[in-house]
């Protein structure tokens, strides 16, 4: 830009008349300055954008218990949006009477959703995935498995799910039986279907951590994607999304319901007992304060050590006299 300005002002002077080239050094003074100007005002842009924070994304905590992570909202009646991405391109609408408070997501950010799998027939064909390198090689056989309390409580955390929920959800899936495949082909501990482990990105559905971290993500998604509708969440996990779109709800299948009822009940089983713990520890530390606070109490009591008064002592009986008569 600065090479075409000092030409087409040199292509000009060259015909002017005598105090031409005054005239071109203060066309080239100008040019300079215009160009210094546009240099320091990049330069200026650049650092601005620079340190610019990034925009902290935030939790939406809802009634229900659950959270909902967002980079930012737009109130919009009586409901909220949440953006879900920076680029405003995933949303979702929560009534705003449903939503308690925000607080500060300290947590990674989660990686964007992929859309969900076209649900399987149940009498199609199923390829099953070939086993990777990975899972092929002798280290990979060998290698230390990780606590699946500390899988389930690492995937849990990543897709702001409850560890007692996902456990039910495995307890009910597979009774932690992480070969279990069912006679629809679904498999590990949260039984994937190899469909829907290909869409989570899961190679290896008899991996606990690779099953486990994919089951999440896919019960997160449903959970977004029904408003935290934990029943509606389950009964897709159980007989597919299209199914619940169909019927508005719960599918009238009796495998559906019941598998919706037993994940509910061991959930809420959890859950009570947690809070009958609590209670009780909370009891036992009143009634450990309260003793303590008895015992201090008597040891500031004074004790008086002093033999009692003369005062205080009963008096003796009179002895009593007898006055005899002496003999005449």
């Amino acid at each position: 830009m600065i090479k075409t300005i000092r030409g087409g002002a040199t292509g000009v002077l060259a015909r002017s008349t005598p105090g031409a080239g005054k005239m071109n050094g203060t066309n080239k003074g100008r040019a300079a300055r215009i160009a210094a100007k546009a240099v320091a005002l990049f330069c200026a842009a650049a650092v601005v954008l620079l340190a610019r924070p990034a925009t902290a994304a935030e939790l939406a905590i809802l009634r229900n218990g659950f959270s909902i992570r967002h980079e930012h909202r737009l109130v919009m009646g009586t409901n909220t949006r949440l953006f879900l991405a920076a680029d405003d391109s995933s949303f979702t609408d929560v009534p705003t009477a449903e939503i308690t408070g925000y607080e500060k997501d300290l947590s990674l950010p989660l990686p964007l959703p992929a859309p969900l799998p076209k649900p399987a027939d149940s009498h199609a064909s199923i390829t099953i995935p070939a086993q990777t390198e990975s899972a092929k090689s002798p280290s990979a056989k060998f290698a230390p498995a990780l606590p699946l309390n500390q899988v389930v409580n690492t995937a849990s955390a990543t897709y702001h799910l409850d560890p007692d929920l996902v456990n039910s959800v495995i307890h009910a899936e597979s009774g932690f039986n992480s070969r279990a495949v069912s006679p629809k082909g679904a498999r590990g501990l949260m039984q994937l279907m190899p469909g829907t482990a290909n869409q989570l990105g899961v190679n290896n559905a008899f991996d606990p951590e690779a099953n486990v971290t994919g089951g999440s993500r896919y019960l997160r998604e449903l959970l977004e994607r029904y408003n935290f509708d934990l029943v509606k969440a389950l009964a897709a996990y159980n007989a597919g999304p299209q199914r619940v779109e169909q019927y508005q709800g719960v599918p009238p299948f009796r495998e559906t319901r019941a598998y919706v009822a037993r994940i509910v009940h061991d959930y809420n089983r959890k859950k009570t007992a947690q809070e009958i713990a609590l209670k009780k520890i909370a009891q036992d530390a009143e009634a450990k304060q309260t003793e303590l606070k008895q015992r201090r109490e008597a040891k500031q009591k004074p004790v008086s050590t002093k033999a009692p008064s003369l005062a205080h002592r009963a008096p003796k009986p009179a002895a009593s006299v007898i006055a005899t008569e002496s003999p005449r």
